[in-house]
């Protein structure tokens, strides 16, 4: 027989074996693609002002581009916060613990995060995934768990601000928000052919106060009327810890500074931004001066202009998150990208006559909260499960495929994600607030949230107790405490707090600790104004 032919015919026989043997064998799955993370926060973001909440305020304000997420992904209602104020709300994503426990509860001056201690950003670069934050920090220290970092110091500016990134320190011209975003996506750029995973954060300044509007925002809603909330002119019957505050709209809120109701030259603009601020501010404060409204005129006009210049701020972010978006479609990187938007906390947009947050009162303890997940994450579903920022860390560590760190207080959300609450989801949600004597006079308070109640103890400088029933009163303006149609409940809530207490490590001798600690802080300053009587 023909040699070649015979290796020919050996060579066909193998080429079938192979392909036969290949194609019946057991297939090799690969290994799925870790997700990249884009986790976009503001500061101060109130829900209400999140045209996808269904706001009526939001309504004449609406933010299309944040709404994307809701739509692609899912809606938080639920998302409560441990600690709601700018620098102990971050040390808790961060740490993946309450204040007491990180040890950053307040943000008096020399407060600091110790970056020294565990964080979700480590651990993520543990798991292989390149991480970088730009924007706002507003923890102190030198931050560490980050491949890059390209920050504000401190609180930052509006207007022409400074940055902080590996190199040092510099300035750059333009607005805030917008060179936050233009950062972000520069980044974007220089990873986007790397096989190696990636989380960033862009935590924008805005709409922090005093609400500075960009250039492209200046007078937007002018011409607008927005809603006042019931409780505008709240008397805090039944709520003597509430009555103490110094944050109203009506006696905190100041004229010049805050509404811009001034002839001082706005600081820290050029004098081109500075030409376009005076031409919207101008006959804006000329016709205040003409009509010079006094008591609740005053009130009414204070709100619309805060609701003006609040809401023109939050327009620029959502142009923002509207840029970047639109980026990583056309990159294509947003097939494979999990989006997160969220804020540090809630804020009061009027609501009992306020502003700032602080409280665990429903606008300050509730935070936005939408996550977008291609393939994983049902399109437009909406979840009322209590999640927390306390949740943030660990949930993000999972889906990088990570082991949770057994110091950590929080749980994965990533269940939920996937459409499936886990059976022992909690069912009670636990809050402290330190910071008193402060500029607002907000008093220390800890207490637990469940879908139906509210249980609240302002235990220094006064020993009260707070009840509400958030079915019957969603406003909280009827505290019932006293009501013995809820012994029962009152009862069960004061057990719940207790066993919360004990898991999370908070006690009496810990919390006179922090009081010590922090008499000593304000001794430190005398210069500085802790606490301003409402009358």
């Amino acid at each position: 027989m023909n040699h070649k032919l015979m290796n020919q015919k050996i060579s066909l026989l193998i080429l079938l074996f192979a392909i036969f043997f290949g194609c019946a064998g057991p297939k090799q799955e690969e290994t799925p693609q870790r997700p990249n993370i884009l986790f976009i926060m503001a500061d101060d973001h109130a829900f209400q002002a999140l045209s996808a909440y269904g706001s009526p305020l939001a309504e004449l304000a609406p933010t299309p581009n944040i709404d994307r997420i809701a739509e692609a992904g899912m809606r938080f209602n639920q998302c409560l916060v441990t600690n709601s104020i700018c620098g102990p709300s971050r040390a808790t994503i961060f740490s993946g613990k309450y204040s007491h426990q990180n040890g950053f509860i307040d943000n008096t001056a020399g407060s600091k995060f110790d970056f020294s201690q565990n964080s979700f950003p480590k651990e993520l670069q543990k798991n292989g995934y390149k991480t970088a934050v730009i924007g706002k920090l507003h923890l102190g220290g030198t931050p560490t768990g980050f491949d890059y970092s390209d920050i504000l110091p401190g609180q930052g500016s509006y207007y022409n601000p400074t940055f902080i990134n590996q190199e040092g320190q510099y300035q750059m011209e333009g607005y805030t928000t917008e060179i936050i975003t233009d950062k972000t996506i520069n980044w974007l750029q220089s990873v986007k052919d790397s096989t190696q995973p990636f989380m960033v954060m862009m935590w924008h300044k805005a709409p922090h106060r005093a609400w500075d509007p960009g250039p492209n925002e200046l007078g937007m809603y002018e011409n607008t009327t927005f809603p006042e909330p019931e409780s505008l002119f709240d008397n805090y019957e039944t709520r003597e810890p509430a009555s103490l505050n110094y944050m109203s709209i009506a006696d905190a809120m100041s004229l010049d500074r805050d509404l811009k109701m001034t002839d001082q030259p706005r600081r820290g603009l050029n004098e081109e931004q500075l030409k376009a601020w005076n031409a919207v501010y101008g006959p804006i404060y000329e016709k205040f001066k003409e009509e010079n409204p006094q008591g609740k005129d005053l009130v009414h006009f204070k709100f619309q202009r805060y609701m003006r210049d609040y809401l023109s701020c939050i327009s620029a972010v959502d142009k923002s998150v509207g840029k970047v978006l639109d980026y990583l479609k056309e990159s294509g990187m947003d097939k494979n990208t999990i989006v997160i938007y969220s804020s540090d906390q809630g804020f009061y947009l009027g609501e009992h006559g306020w502003f700032d947050k602080r409280w665990m009162y429903k606008e300050s303890l509730n935070t936005p909260l939408l996550i977008s997940w291609p393939g994983i994450i049902e399109a437009g579903s909406v979840n009322n499960d209590l999640v927390s920022n306390l949740d943030f860390g660990e949930t993000l560590i999972d889906i990088a495929g990570g082991k949770v760190p057994a110091d950590m207080q929080g749980k994965s959300m990533l269940p939920i994600l996937k459409g499936e609450t886990p059976a022992d989801w909690r069912k009670a949600h636990y809050y402290h607030y330190y910071e008193h004597p402060s500029e607002h006079n907000v008093m220390r308070h800890y207490g637990i949230t469940t879908d139906k109640y509210k249980l609240i103890h302002f235990y220094y400088d006064m020993d009260k107790w707070e009840l509400f029933d958030l079915e019957k009163d969603p406003n909280e303006m009827v505290n019932i405490y006293d009501d013995p149609a809820y012994t029962d409940v009152q009862a069960d809530l004061h057990k719940q707090l207790e066993e919360l207490r004990v898991q999370y490590g908070d006690t009496d001798e810990l919390n006179q600790k922090f009081i010590e600690e922090y008499n000593e802080k304000v001794k430190a300053n005398p210069g500085i104004e802790y606490w301003k009587p409402v009358k």
